[in-house]
């Protein structure tokens, strides 16, 4: 029984350590659900051959009032007005090849105002990992969102 359980965690193991070993830079392209499918996320790169992303879906893209959710949280006044649908909240993020990871980014949370450090990982080719810090990666939250594929 415990090595059955030996087995299969040594083959998990190996399949996760195999899959990394294969990520390329733009593996992170595409759409992607995020973890409590409110939102759909497009992750493109920028001309200077960054990553950044932006929402191009919202499961209630309304106020109470029947208008278009928009930025209000967002410590610049002058940014309040800006919907919160193809806003790019997002970027800066950049391959590396050794850790087989998009580190050095930004994540803007339009729920809360704020702005964090943020690195993505793959864990599979249809599972992204996520984790806004402050300071640390160590003083942070990862989220994991669900590559979406159209039908």
């Amino acid at each position: 029984m415990v090595l059955n359980k030996i087995t299969i965690l040594l083959c998990f193991v190996l399949i996760t350590f195999s899959f990394l070993g294969q990520v390329k830079t733009d593996d992170i392209l595409g759409k992607w659900l995020t973890e409590k499918n409110e939102a759909v996320v497009q992750i493109f790169k920028t001309n200077d051959g960054k990553y950044a992303g932006k929402i191009i879906w919202l499961k209630e893209p309304l106020d109470e009032k029947g208008n278009p959710k928009t930025d209000t949280k967002n410590p610049k006044p002058e940014l309040r007005n800006r919907t919160i649908l193809n806003l790019v909240f997002m970027g800066g993020f950049e391959f590396n090849n050794k850790e087989k990871e998009w580190e050095n980014g930004i994540i803007y949370d339009a729920e809360t105002g704020n702005t964090y450090k943020a690195r993505i990982y793959l864990s599979d080719k249809n599972t992204l990992q996520l984790r806004g810090y402050i300071g640390s990666p160590i003083f942070g939250r990862t989220t994991t969102w669900t590559r979406k594929y159209d039908k």
